[in-house]
């Protein structure tokens, strides 16, 4: 981010033309710029707000930023003309867009069919294969589309291995937990929610359902925002204008997410775990919201910690087994002593939180909501 203090000297008021001295600073960018809207948001990401752009006698960034558009060579003495909307995807494209985020989910429904009905080896066999089904189906929708990486983030984030924790434990973990404080577990998983460590499928079937959601309502919050983006005249203007439009987006998945897990709970005879699924779901949701524009830092951090919480509070229980290490287990066996699942509804709830302050402040700003820099 730019100083305020590099700004004020080289182009402080005293100076002959401070516009001209911004321009020669940042003149890559109104170069590569195809519209104004562009430098104000490349402006916005270097520092420069609206209380900057009164420095150079402009009301806003916005208008600050038509100056220099208008004084690069070629834009200026011939206009631009703005550049037209993309035209609907048609034909595989458009396909890829609309149904791709629906596989995972498919893909899982038929693993949980298969689990039901089959039994031994080959029901080993079934869930190794829709395992390895639902990760490259889930894969595909993360590299294309709207929930795909923009930018300079590589197309294989560093947040999978938090991501899959977070989802297995969503389907062991509460099992596991249960079955450690009292004792266990006598054995090994068997794929029914009976067995010596019982499976939890409907929060897991709802999470890869929801995928497809997910996907349209974050195309639908990034073309909006966009659209803002034309219609604004201020910094300001154009967050109090997405704000509500961020809002809805969040609540509009969730309540999806809701849905598919009443549906899922009812359909395979399981808890209503609504606490756990919806806070693991927003936190999953608004990393990747997060990581679509370009912004990994936070993401990984949260995911990172939720995940790590999670697998000191397990280790804890088993820990206390040892002599003289019983205080260890306390906190946990006091937390889950009225649910299992508060454990995963804290963690989750509390890392989603967070996050979702940060997108407000993040995902509000012109320059979030840029095309992604083509490579040099």
């Amino acid at each position: 981010m730019t100083d305020p203090g590099e700004l004020d000297r080289g182009t402080r008021p005293g100076t002959a033309d401070p516009v001209k001295a911004l321009l020669h600073r940042h003149r890559d960018l109104c170069e590569r710029a195809v519209d104004p809207l562009e430098i104000a948001a490349g402006l916005e990401a270097h520092g420069i707000t609206d209380r900057t752009a009164a420095r150079f006698r402009h009301r806003d960034v916005f208008s600050l930023a038509e100056e220099l558009y208008a004084r690069v060579p070629g834009h200026g003495e011939t206009p631009r003309p703005a550049p037209e909307p993309t035209p609907p995807r048609r034909g595989a494209g458009r396909t890829v867009r609309l149904l791709l985020p629906l596989l995972p989910g498919a893909l899982c429904a038929a693993s949980v069919i298969a689990l039901r009905h089959t039994g031994g080896r080959t029901r080993l066999y079934a869930a190794a294969v829709g395992v390895l089904a639902v990760t490259l189906a889930l894969r595909a929708v993360l590299r294309r589309g709207p929930l795909g990486t923009r930018g300079s983030v590589p197309p294989r984030s560093a947040t999978a291995s938090r991501t899959w924790w977070l989802t297995g434990y969503a389907l062991l973990g509460d099992g596991l937990l249960g079955a450690a404080i009292s004792g266990g577990p006598d054995g090994l998983p068997n794929g029914t929610p009976q067995g010596h460590w019982p499976l939890t499928v409907a929060p897991v079937l709802a999470l890869t359902l929801s995928c497809a959601p997910a996907a349209w309502t974050a195309h639908l919050f990034t073309a909006r925002a966009r659209r803002r983006l034309g219609s604004s005249r201020g910094l300001e203007d154009f967050a109090a204008s997405v704000r509500p439009l961020l809002s809805g987006t969040v609540a509009l998945y969730l309540a999806a997410l809701a849905a598919l897990l009443a549906a899922s709970s009812a359909l395979l005879e399981e808890p209503f775990a609504l606490a756990e699924t919806l806070t693991l779901g927003a936190l999953l949701f608004l990393a990747r919201l997060l990581t679509a524009h370009g912004f990994t830092h936070a993401p990984k951090v949260m995911l990172t910690i939720t995940a790590a919480t999670q697998a000191a509070a397990l280790a804890s229980v088993f820990a206390g087994r040892l002599p003289g290490c019983a205080p260890l287990a306390a906190p946990v066996e006091t937390l889950t002593a009225w649910d299992a699942a508060a454990l995963p509804a804290l963690t989750c709830g509390g890392a989603a939180l967070i996050l979702l302050i940060h997108t407000f402040r993040t995902l509000t700003r012109a320059s979030a909501h840029t095309p992604p820099e083509p490579p040099r």
